[in-house]
């Protein structure tokens, strides 16, 4: 690996990506959420943000705390998600000096990763070439709205933009409605896994042959793998894909239905768990009905909605949703539609140590944790998120060898 990392982020010992250094230049989610997934594998990453102009998230609610006096606020617990395990520095990319500091950081390090426009950091003087020549071992993850080549490369983009741009929103929501975003901001999302899925495979290549290289991530690109089979219904048969609601293409029933206390999903739509499902709301001879025996038959739209909705709905309309998963939950598809407050509740995520506390600025948070379950080496997840530009010292003084008083002259100058 390039150096040993700065001594603030020693704890990373004995995990997977222990020894690996990332520069993260990213802001917002798509970019902080890869980087931290690499800090929760064991990678010690410095996050770089402006000294005037910090990750806007930072400013994202809810606060907690009473905080900076000067923010009249506390921490940001949206910047805490996406930013434990990191050590924060400040460093201005436009100052000459800023880029010199940035250049010296690159050469000890094995990733970076950026979520600018695609040109900025060309602009910067800092773009993938120059940093290749003065690193040949160092990953750049580079993700945008359109990825790095082809012709709408230099677009702005949000998560609204792929999710529009990719499809997705085309096929959610309501037949005969308007299109409905996804209510998550899943192109940011799908960006990082993607991202952190190509850096680990650059890491591991550059084991091999000594040679980093670039990873262009597109929002777009990632929304277009997340549409199930809208692709190859419209290449191989010309249909394009509509918003089905709660359903599912081509299997029913599969979707959402009403309860005592809210809604859940229903999803047998095999003849076994058809027939499983008869047996356990005591009606086994359904199974037999000639009408809707038959995965075919129960498909169907007009016997669909005839017959078997009804018949569901008379099911589930006497039970809470707790109650129809207990009855049925272990033996088929059957599943509450949980509200959040239920879902930080849920026992078997708790068991799965799916939400974990985070500190920021004294104050403790809990985040959702790692999903990613490691027999040996499992992820680290309690670990704090900086504030701006806490781990200056470490990083620039004890990491890096500025001199006292260059680092000084830098902080007295705004360059961090």
């Amino acid at each position: 690996m390039a150096s040993e990392p700065p001594s603030a982020d020693r704890g990373a010992r004995g995990l997977p990506l222990a020894g690996v250094t990332v520069l993260d230049l990213s802001r917002v989610v798509a970019g902080p959420y890869c980087a931290m997934m690499l800090a929760d594998l064991g990678a010690t990453v410095i996050k770089i943000e402006h000294p005037s102009d910090p990750d806007y998230v930072r400013d994202f609610p809810p606060h907690v705390g009473g905080g900076d006096p000067g923010r009249g606020r506390g921490p940001s617990a949206y910047f805490a998600q996406y930013n434990r395990h990191k050590l924060g520095a400040s460093l201005d990319l436009k100052h000459p000096d800023g880029k010199a500091l940035l250049l010296e950081m690159v050469r000890k390090v094995d990733v970076l990763v950026e979520n600018f426009r695609p040109g900025t950091m060309d602009r910067l003087g800092l773009g993938w070439a120059t940093l290749h020549a003065e690193n040949p071992r160092m990953i750049y993850a580079a993700i945008s709205g359109y990825g790095q080549t082809g012709p709408h490369s230099p677009r702005p983009s949000y998560d609204s933009t792929a999710q529009a741009a990719g499809g997705l929103w085309s096929m959610n929501g309501y037949p005969g409605q308007p299109p409905v975003r996804v209510g998550s901001i899943i192109g940011d999302l799908a960006a990082s896994f993607y991202a952190t899925i190509g850096t680990l495979a650059a890491l591991r290549e550059v084991e091999r042959s000594g040679v980093g290289q670039r990873v262009d991530i597109s929002q777009q690109d990632s929304v277009v793998t997340l549409t199930e089979s809208a692709i190859v219904n419209y290449t191989v048969a010309g249909t394009i894909a509509q918003p089905l609601g709660s359903g599912h293409p081509f299997a029913r029933p599969y979707d959402q239905f009403p309860c005592k206390d809210g809604f859940v999903f229903f999803g047998s739509y095999s003849d076994k768990l058809w027939r499983d499902t008869c047996a356990i709301f005591g009606e086994p001879e359904l199974a037999d009905d000639p009408e809707i025996d038959t995965m075919v038959k129960r498909f169907d739209d007009a016997t669909y909605r005839r017959r078997l909705v009804p018949i569901i709905e008379r099911w589930f309309a006497s039970r809470t949703k707790a109650e129809l998963e207990a009855m049925a939950g272990d033996r088929i598809a059957l599943t509450p539609i949980k509200k959040i407050d239920e879902v930080v509740a849920d026992p078997h995520l708790r068991a799965r140590e799916m939400f974990v506390p985070v500190r920021a600025e004294g104050h403790s948070i809990e985040v959702f944790g790692s999903p990613i379950k490691l027999s040996g080496t499992p992820p680290r997840t309690r670990g704090d998120a900086p504030s701006l530009g806490q781990h200056n010292r470490e990083v620039y003084l004890d990491w890096l060898g500025v001199s006292a008083a260059r680092f000084d002259a830098l902080r007295a100058d705004g360059v961090i």
